[in-house]
C-alpha cells in the first residue's frame, strides 16, 4: 500500500492532465458533412435575406499592404477582407526568421476578417463579395495612425466607404463605415463583422500543448462561453444571441481575434439588446464564422450614418487584454481549472513585474505554491516517512507469514494501529494539491508572455522545449531520486516500477515547453528537500526513542 502513494501522485497528476487533454479538450472535427453557405449573414429583424450559395474557395482582387511597428496587413480589394495578418513582434513556431502569421488565405489555411452590409430593401448595398477601390496598394504607418479608405460602388444611391484605422504600436484594428443615402427611398441597413475560418490546429501547436482552438462569445450577462467547431458542424452550441455590450472571437493557443461591441477606449456600439446580436455557424468545406450584427438607424433620404466596430488581432497578453474589452482576458483559456489558474498567472505577472525575467518569476510561485501547501505536503511526508521507518519491521512480517496474504495483511493493519499510522495518510494531502498543479501547468501553458521569453543562458524561448534537454535531463533525474525517499515496496515488482515509471514518465518532458519544465523541475527539488529533512527527523526520533 506504501510504495503505491508515489505511483498514486504520478498517475493521477498525468493521468488527468493527459486525459482532459485526449477525452475533454475540444478536437479537430471531420469534415462537416451538411451543405451550406458563407455568404451573408441574415439580417435580423427586417425581411429575410437569401444569399446565394458559394464555394468554399474565396476569390480574390488587388492586395492592399499596411505596415505599422507591430503588424503587416493585407487587404483584398473583394470585400475589403483583412486576408493577411503578420504579427511583427511574435517568431513563427516553424520559422524563428519569419514572423508569425495570424490572418491567411494562403497555403490551404482560411483565417480572414471580414465585413458587410445587408437591407431587404436594398441588396445591392456592398457585402464580403463586394470589389472595392482605394487610393493606394501600399501604407505605411508614419506617425501614430494611419487610414486606409476603400470605396464601394454606389448602391441604388447609397455611398458606402470602409475605412481601415491603423494605430502605432496597437493590435486593436479600427473597422468603420460611412454610408450616405443618396437614394429616394430610406434604407434601413445591417452590418456585419465576421471571422472567417478552418478547424486546423493553429500553427506550432504540439501533442502536449493542446489549447482550445475556435469561437467564443463574451457577455456581462452570458460571460465567457466557447463553442466548438464539433458542435457547429452537428448544429448545436448555447451562447447567448443578443446582447448591448461584449465581444465574438476566435481563439487559439496564444493569440486571439475580437470584433469588440464596447472597447475600453472607444464608443459603445450597440444602444440596447436588441441593436446586435452574435452569430456563429459552419459554413461548409470546413469553414466556420463568429460574427456579431449591428442594426442600423433607418437612414432617410440625404442622411448618413457611421458604425464602427474595432478589431483586435494579436497576442494573448493578460496586460493588453484586461486594457482591451472588459473579459477579453478570458480567451486565455484555462479550462476546467479556471479558477485555480487564473489567480496563479495573476500572482505570476505580479511577481515579473519584480525580477523581469518569467524565468525566475516561475520560480519564485513554485517557491510561493510549495510553501502554501507546506503543512498538507509535510503531513504526507511525515506518513511516508514513518511507513519507511518500519520497512524493516514490514519485511521480517513477510518473511513471518510467508504467502498467507489473509495473516500479513491483518499482522500489518495491526502494527499501523499499535504506531498510530494511517497507510493512506500521505494520499489525500496529495490529492487535494493536484487541482492546484494541474491549474498552474494551464497558467503556464496558455502564457504567450513566455512565448521568446528567455531565461538564462541556453533557454532563449520559455514556451518551447529545452534545446539542449538539460532541463528534462534533470527533471528525470529529481524524480527517480525522489523514489529512494519513498517506503520501499514489498513486492519485487513493484519496486522495478517503482524505479522505471519516473523515467517513462519524464520522456514526455523533453517535449513539454521549457518554461513547464522548469516549474516542475524546481518544485521536485524543494519536495526532495523537505522530504529530506522530514525523513530525517523521523529517524533521529525513533533512534532516540529506542535509546531512552
Amino acid at each position: 500500500m506504501d510504495s503505491k502513494r508515489l505511483i498514486a501522485f504520478i498517475v493521477l497528476s498525468m493521468g488527468i492532465l493527459l486525459g482532459y487533454q485526449e477525452f475533454f479538450a475540444p478536437k479537430t472535427p471531420p469534415k462537416p458533412a451538411v451543405t451550406a453557405t458563407s455568404g451573408a449573414p441574415a439580417a435580423p429583424n427586417s425581411a429575410s435575406v437569401s444569399p446565394a450559395s458559394e464555394a468554399a474557395k474565396l476569390t480574390s482582387g488587388q492586395r492592399i499592404t499596411v505596415n505599422t511597428d507591430v503588424l503587416k496587413a493585407q487587404i483584398d480589394t473583394v470585400g475589403g477582407d483583412l486576408r493577411g495578418l503578420d504579427l511583427l513582434k511574435h517568431d513563427s513556431a516553424e520559422d524563428a526568421t519569419k514572423p508569425f502569421e495570424l490572418f491567411t488565405d494562403k497555403g490551404g489555411r482560411v483565417y480572414v476578417a471580414q465585413t458587410g452590409l445587408i437591407a431587404a430593401s436594398n441588396p445591392a448595398l456592398p457585402t464580403h463579395k463586394t470589389v472595392f477601390s482605394a487610393d493606394k496598394t501600399s501604407y505605411t504607418l508614419n506617425g501614430d495612425s494611419v487610414e486606409v479608405k476603400l470605396t464601394a460602388p454606389e448602391a441604388n444611391g447609397v455611398k458606402v466607404s470602409k475605412v481601415y484605422t491603423f494605430k502605432k504600436g496597437s493590435y486593436q484594428i479600427g473597422v468603420r463605415y460611412d454610408i450616405t443615402n443618396n437614394g429616394t427611398a430610406p434604407v434601413a441597413p445591417t452590418a456585419y463583422f465576421r471571422l472567417l475560418r478552418d478547424s486546423k490546429a493553429p500553427e506550432g501547436e504540439g501533442r502536449f500543448a493542446h489549447t482550445f482552438t475556435g469561437p467564443a462569445v463574451y457577455t456581462t450577462d452570458g460571460k465567457f462561453q466557447k463553442v466548438s467547431f464539433d458542435d457547429l458542424t452537428k448544429g448545436k452550441g448555447d451562447y447567448v444571441k443578443n446582447a448591448d455590450n461584449g465581444w465574438v472571437a476566435m481563439v487559439q493557443h496564444y493569440f486571439v481575434s475580437a470584433w469588440l461591441l464596447n472597447p475600453l477606449d472607444g464608443k459603445a456600439v450597440c444602444s440596447n439588446a436588441q441593436a446586435c446580436q452574435f452569430d456563429l455557424k459552419a459554413n461548409g468545406s470546413d469553414l466556420f464564422s463568429a460574427a456579431t450584427l449591428v442594426n442600423l438607424p433607418t437612414l432617410a433620404p440625404g442622411a448618413s450614418e457611421s458604425v464602427s466596430v474595432p478589431l483586435y488581432a494579436g497576442p494573448e497578453d493578460y496586460n493588453t487584454l484586461v486594457a482591451t474589452a472588459d473579459g477579453l482576458e478570458r480567451v486565455k483559456d484555462y479550462g476546467m481549472v479556471h479558477i485555480f489558474a487564473s489567480p496563479l498567472f495573476w500572482l505570476l505577472t505580479k511577481l515579473h513585474g519584480l525580477v523581469l525575467n518569467w524565468g525566475w518569476a516561475i520560480i519564485l510561485l513554485t517557491i510561493i505554491v510549495k510553501g502554501v501547501f507546506y503543512p498538507l505536503t509535510a503531513a504526507s511526508y511525515r506518513s511516508m516517512a514513518k511507513m519507511k521507518a518500519l520497512a524493516p519491521r514490514l519485511e521480517r512480517l513477510k518473511e513471518q507469514y510467508g504467502d498467507d496474504r489473509m495473516k500479513l495483511q491483518q499482522a500489518m493493519m495491526e502494527m499501523y494501529k499499535t504506531e498510530k499510522i494511517n497507510p493512506l495518510g500521505g494520499c489525500l494531502p496529495i490529492l487535494i494539491q493536484i487541482p492546484v498543479f494541474i491549474g498552474l501547468y494551464w497558467a503556464l501553458l496558455a502564457s504567450v508572455e513566455l512565448r521568446q521569453a528567455p531565461w538564462v543562458g541556453w533557454i532563449h524561448d520559455l514556451s518551447r522545449p529545452d534545446p539542449f534537454f538539460v532541463l528534462p535531463v534533470l527533471m528525470a533525474v529529481t524524480m527517480f531520486a525522489q523514489t529512494f525517499l519513498n517506503p520501499p515496496p514489498a513486492d519485487p515488482m513493484q519496486a522495478k516500477m517503482m524505479k522505471v515509471m519516473p523515467l517513462a514518465f519524464s520522456a514526455m518532458f523533453f517535449f513539454f515547453p521549457a518554461g513547464l519544465v522548469l516549474y516542475y523541475f524546481v518544485n521536485n527539488l524543494l519536495s526532495i528537500t523537505q522530504q529530506w529533512h522530514i525523513n530525517r527527523k523521523i529517524t533521529n526520533a525513533n533512534k532516540a526513542k529506542l535509546q531512552s
